[in-house]
């Protein structure tokens, strides 16, 4: 392997290694990219990661309106196909629709990205490109949610970890059926074996039992948070 130096060139940096190359004009070489990790937390890193994958066309952030009845998450993961979803954000706010922020991994880029939007616009769903706002990706996607509307009752809270394999998601929602209305889900993708989902659900007293029942049969981890301070002063 031949290392930048010895060609009389300066080392590569991690995220400067593209654009040496197209400014070098470098072709049939093998090169190193030095990663320095100084004055970089794991915080940080993990912004560099998120947003790398939007500056590569890895991931897709959009903004979809589905409609705010039981079954309408399955259904519009039904539509997403086998694509894999990394974030998904939604807080009850209106009783005919609902806003959904979404984040869907890409194999094949800008392509691809255009093909799911034109998929989903076919089927119904409204759609809004984000994945080159700059608010949405720094700000917006950590406060969707907020207090629940006025019809939010009954709502419980749960959160759970999924294991992060395609179809995750589906197979929760698909158990879940279209029994209970699911008023918050709140989960992003950070690449560890297991995703944390936020959950709220519009449960009945009477149908309590069933619902544990129903947590009990899909198998995932999970705690109740309705009791939550931090729940009831920010959320509920």
């Amino acid at each position: 392997m031949t290392l930048g130096p010895s060609l009389n060139r300066p080392c590569l940096g991690g995220g400067r290694s593209e654009k040496y190359v197209e400014r070098e004009g470098v072709r049939g070489e093998s090169l190193v990219a030095i990663n320095s990790g100084a004055n970089m937390n794991f915080g940080r890193l993990a912004h560099v990661a998120e947003r790398a994958e939007l500056g590569e066309s890895q991931e897709a952030v959009l903004a979809v309106t589905i409609p705010e009845r039981p079954g309408s998450f399955r259904r519009f993961c039904q539509a997403l196909g086998h694509r894999q979803i990394t974030e998904f954000n939604y807080r009850f706010a209106d009783p005919q629709e609902a806003h959904v922020f979404v984040g869907i991994q890409l194999n094949n880029g800008a392509t691809e990205k255009d093909e799911v939007i034109e998929e989903l616009r076919q089927q119904g769903y409204p759609v809004l490109d984000l994945t080159d706002d700059e608010m949405a990706k720094v700000h917006v996607r950590h406060m969707v949610g907020g207090r629940g509307h006025d019809r939010v009752e009954n709502e419980i809270i749960y959160r759970f970890e999924f294991p992060e394999r395609p179809g995750a998601l589906l197979k929760f929602l698909t158990r879940m059926g279209m029994r209970w209305n699911i008023s918050l889900f709140h989960y992003r993708n950070h690449g560890a074996a297991y995703g944390r989902v936020l959950v709220g659900v519009q449960v009945p007293e009477k149908q309590q039992v069933r619902f544990r029942e129903f947590l009990d049969k899909v198998g995932f981890r999970f705690v109740e948070e309705t009791d939550n301070p931090a729940y009831r002063l920010f959320l509920s």
